[in-house]
């Protein structure tokens, strides 16, 4: 097994077709993780979102197969500077479930010390995810209560 993997795996009460949805449209990925970002949801496309106060994340969109998989690089602007805009990739996979999802994220090329931290913010922002795809309101982010204005 790849240590330099950061595996996460969910099952969504919602069709694959509506997850996807989050991922491919600015104001459903905003639902549940970041406050504001441009996002262009093309292969080659680039985005650029504010997760949390002054992180930004940005990359570009490798792959989108709708309703099965979506590709994009990711990294920091400022804060992580092991983890530089464009220098590891996320690979979201999308599988039927019955009438639901399984979701399966898979962040590769991540150095040793940015692997634990990166496994806590997708593993919230999952949670954020599951809770909005299934229809709920996962309320304000915590972690953006905590960011400074």
């Amino acid at each position: 097994m790849t240590t330099e993997l950061v595996t996460l795996e969910r099952r969504i009460a919602a069709r694959p077709e509506t997850v996807f949805s989050f991922f491919t449209d600015r104001d459903r990925w905003l639902s549940w993780m970041g406050k504001d970002g441009d996002f262009a949801f093309t292969p080659g496309g680039a985005y650029r979102t504010n997760v949390t106060g002054d992180n930004h994340a940005s990359g570009r969109f490798v792959e989108i197969d709708p309703p099965k998989r979506v590709v994009f690089t990711w990294g920091w602007e400022v804060g992580i500077p092991t983890v530089p805009p464009g220098s590891s990739t996320v690979e979201i996979t999308l599988e039927p479930d019955g009438e639901g999802t399984f979701l399966r994220l898979v962040h590769r090329g991540l150095p040793p010390e940015a692997r634990a931290p990166h496994r806590e913010g997708w593993t919230h922002y999952l949670d954020r995810l599951v809770v909005r795809a299934e229809g709920g309101d996962p309320g304000p982010d915590r972690w953006m209560e905590n960011a400074p204005a």
